[in-house]
């Protein structure tokens, strides 16, 4: 490999702030929210135009859709507080227990909540490297259409998906070789269906969480999914798609538009997200398979014969990549047996998504969160947010999940304010005063 030699140079500072949080999606958005509302100067810094990460960049609206009954429990907080907010503003279709956020009305409702937060935004700037203190973290280095600046912080969260900060302050994680990975996505929406058409057509073939599973649990293998392979199989057949192309549909929004606006049909393998050469070629190849996607449900699905393209994500929509070794690592055994901790900053439902396996928490069982998984090892007053929290692969199936992201995201954001408050380092932080905090802001953690 070949390398050049940068020029030496200055690097102004943009600004300073108490907490700054990298990353807006669900965890981090949940993470700059709770700490502003402590009452702490806090900037929130997004690589894109809009806030919303998942939900808005690759039109995921379903951040609870694994709340099928009344015994389902939830955390409460800031994840639950976007569903509210999207059903106030008419922007939600409500199906069982749960809200299908509308994913652009979303992009404003993240900017309403900022706003009324007092947080400073920060939109169209990438973090590209850390200062660093001796094993202290300061702040960050930022590229933007300003140029190259530095942003000076008491406290970072890192909320950007792949560990990004944590890996350039060189705290501790792991990347598993890409092949092992959980697939990437690029998700489409359709118009022009016959609504009525195509849900009588899915009422009817009583498809279930067992179909698309390999370990589900015996309680949920008969429960209703939306789980849609057949007209991606007819197609392979009858030669309309190559046989490599990996189609298999899940979704859960439609509108009396003639709109089904979310399909995550197109699942691509052996891809490592943290390779710009990876990305680079998933965007692509995910757009092919999109319109394969397309054309086979025009041509083998009841009520999208008039159907045509709606929409298609506007980033790749990620699964695994970077995890942290944690002060605590947990794993999936420990939440198939509703761990509890004495550090909870949160509970989730017994729910795994991923990794061959798909679990529903459809008895009410659930696990504690603990705040180990969120403080990396070796680098203080940094904690991590989202998918790339402390844990084994099978637990990755239940961290990785939207809704838990805002649990660990608001579980960083008071612990880095508190810290604050008591003059500590985030590592030495009153676990209790924490949990008294998150109760107040809604949060249940037993």
């Amino acid at each position: 490999m070949k390398y050049i030699k940068e020029t030496i140079r200055k690097i102004p500072v943009m600004a300073e702030t108490d907490v700054l949080v990298i990353g807006g999606g669900p965890g981090g958005l949940s993470a700059a929210l709770a700490s502003a509302r402590e009452g702490v100067d806090t900037i929130l810094v997004e690589r894109y135009g809009c806030f919303g990460g998942n939900i808005t960049q690759s039109i995921v609206g379903t951040i609870a859709w694994y709340r099928s009954n009344e015994k389902v429990v939830d955390a409460g907080g800031i994840g639950v507080e976007f569903e509210q907010r999207a059903k106030e503003m008419g922007a939600s279709l409500s199906i069982f227990f749960y809200e299908i956020l509308d994913t652009e009305v979303f992009k404003y409702i993240a900017d309403t909540m900022v706003k009324e937060a007092g947080i400073v935004p920060l939109l169209h700037c990438t973090t590209v490297n850390v200062i660093m203190e001796g094993n202290t973290i300061a702040g960050v280095v930022t590229e933007s259409k300003s140029g190259r600046q530095a942003i000076l912080a008491k406290r970072v969260i890192d909320a950007s998906g792949d560990a990004d900060v944590a890996y350039h302050a060189g705290a501790p994680y792991r990347l598993d070789p890409k092949e092992t990975l959980e697939p990437v996505s690029v998700n489409f929406g359709c118009s022009g269906v016959d609504v009525q058409v195509f849900l009588d057509y899915i009422l009817n073939r009583g498809t279930t969480i067992a179909d698309w599973g390999q370990n589900s649990g015996d309680k949920e293998g008969g429960e209703f999914s939306t789980y849609l392979i057949e007209p991606f199989e007819k197609a392979k057949k009858n030669g309309d798609i190559p046989e490599y192309a990996h189609l298999e549909s899940y979704w859960n929004d439609f509108t009396d538009a003639g709109e089904i606006r979310t399909l995550n049909a197109v699942h691509l393998p052996n891809y490592d997200c943290t390779d710009v050469w990876d990305l680079t070629k998933a965007e692509i190849e995910g757009r092919q398979h999109v319109m394969w996607a397309v054309d086979a449900l025009k041509k083998y699905t009841p009520g999208f014969e008039k159907s045509r393209l709606r929409t298609m994500g506007a980033s790749l929509g990620t699964r695994e990549s970077r995890k942290i070794i944690g002060e605590y690592n947990i794993t999936g055994e420990e939440m198939l047996n509703q761990a509890h901790f004495d550090d909870s900053i949160g509970i989730f439902p017994e729910f795994l998504d991923g990794n061959k396996t798909a679990i529903m928490p459809s008895t009410g069982r659930y696990f504690h969160v603990p705040y180990g998984i969120i403080l990396p090892q070796k680098v203080e007053n940094l904690l991590v947010a989202g998918r790339c929290v402390a844990g084994d692969k099978l637990s990755h199936a239940a961290t990785r999940q939207m809704m838990c992201c805002t649990v660990t995201g608001q579980g960083a954001g008071i612990a880095a304010a508190q810290s604050l408050k008591d003059g500590v380092t985030c590592r030495e932080v009153d676990i209790k005063k924490v949990q008294e905090a998150l109760k107040r802001q809604g949060v249940r953690i037993d």
